[in-house]
């Protein structure tokens, strides 16, 4: 973690709770990597955290409003993110099902604790993902992806145009996916999830890829709620 001026806080659009020192919060991305061996397109994030925090979350000052998409479901049918999700705990994460890493481990962990909630949270409970690959993610594809980590699951594709220009709406990178160094297709994307409250429908929290299924497991009841963690 690195020391971070106040003119660059000023211009940062994730401030978190306000703290008298602060420090920028760097958020990787999963994808390949150049011939110097540093990732293209890295999402860096600046937020204000506690000196030595260990929380996985990150509660925002300034949510952001959940991203005017509309794409395609696992079943092929158009699905309005805003229309469809308003006035439930949802959870939004940009990945691709080809990722070797980190898109299968955050997913994993979040089923890990989904799963742990009563059934009556677990149904309010929405977790979207929205694929940066959407050329080999097709809707069957990512659906097949899905089943193994939670069929209950929402998944997206749709034009990448309107995938990166939503995430960017959260601060989130996204990159056309190119060929590696070793000829392997990949999609270098930032890996933050963003928690959106039932009660006002912004994304108030963020995690980043540190978060592991127990930080989850204790955070989702309070989520669904639109409690802060």
């Amino acid at each position: 973690m690195r020391t971070t001026s106040p003119a660059r806080l000023r211009r940062s659009t994730l401030l978190a709770a306000s703290f008298v020192t602060a420090a920028a919060l760097t958020l990787g991305a999963c994808g390949g990597s150049d011939d110097d061996g540093d990732k293209k397109g890295s999402a860096i994030v600046d937020v204000s955290a506690a000196p030595g925090s260990q929380k996985a979350a990150t509660v925002l000052d300034q949510p952001f409003t959940k991203p005017d998409l509309v794409l395609t479901d696992t079943a092929g049918k158009k699905f309005d993110l805003r229309e469809r999700t308003a006035g439930k705990p949802t959870l939004v994460y940009f990945g691709y099902t080809n990722c070797p890493d980190v898109c299968p481990l955050t997913m994993s962990n979040i089923a890990i604790a989904a799963k742990k909630l009563p059934a009556a949270e677990r149904a309010k409970l929405q977790v979207v993902f929205v694929t940066t690959d959407p050329k080999r993610d097709t809707p069957k594809a990512l659906g097949s992806w899905l089943k193994g980590q939670d069929p209950d699951f929402i998944g997206l594709t749709g034009d990448f145009d309107s995938i990166q220009a939503g995430a960017r709406q959260l601060g989130i990178s996204v990159e056309p996916a190119h060929k590696d160094k070793n000829g392997k297709t990949v999609s270098t994307h930032g890996t933050q999830v963003v928690a959106f409250s039932p009660k006002t429908d912004k994304g108030y929290v963020l995690y980043g890829e540190q978060a592991t299924a127990d930080d989850y497991t204790k955070d989702l009841p309070k989520l669904v709620e639109g409690r802060k963690p």
